[in-house]
């Protein structure tokens, strides 16, 4: 019993740290989703590691925050409205994590599409922040 009890105990010790990981991974793309849509591409910036890539479909690698941060203005010219859904986040202990998920934008064109894609994120954890270290996008589902 006593042996039931204590894996009872280190099932439930890894399972709340996940499911705070997730949360606090979701609260950042809910704050990357605010700031893209204020046109806050330092904002944007900021939620990445100062050695962060990118790797947007059809482009070259874009490494860095500052850089990031001018990619997605860049790519803002044409987009507009993106929303994220987090599918599954794997923790890879305290400090980083990979999370899978869904994304939606409008194009900015005339007559104005929905565009759909996933994505994949590796996240580290900087300080008390999470932040994003390798962003890797394509449409599609």
């Amino acid at each position: 019993m006593r042996k039931t009890i204590l894996g009872i105990v280190f099932v439930v010790g890894l399972i709340v740290p996940a499911l705070a990981q997730k949360a606090e991974i979701e609260a950042v793309n809910a704050k990357w989703t605010e700031f893209f849509n204020k046109g806050d591409f330092a904002g944007v910036a900021s939620l990445y590691t100062s050695d962060a890539t990118a790797f947007p479909p059809g482009s070259a690698m874009v490494q860095g925050g500052a850089a990031i941060g001018a990619m997605w203005k860049s790519m803002a010219e044409k987009v507009s409205d993106p929303k994220l859904t987090t599918l599954d986040v794997k923790s890879f202990g305290p400090s980083a994590a990979r999370e899978i998920g869904t994304f939606s934008l409008k194009t900015k064109a005339p007559s104005p599409q929905e565009l759909t894609g996933k994505y994949v994120v590796v996240w580290e954890k900087v300080g008390n922040d999470w932040k994003l270290a390798a962003d890797i996008w394509n449409d599609g589902k």
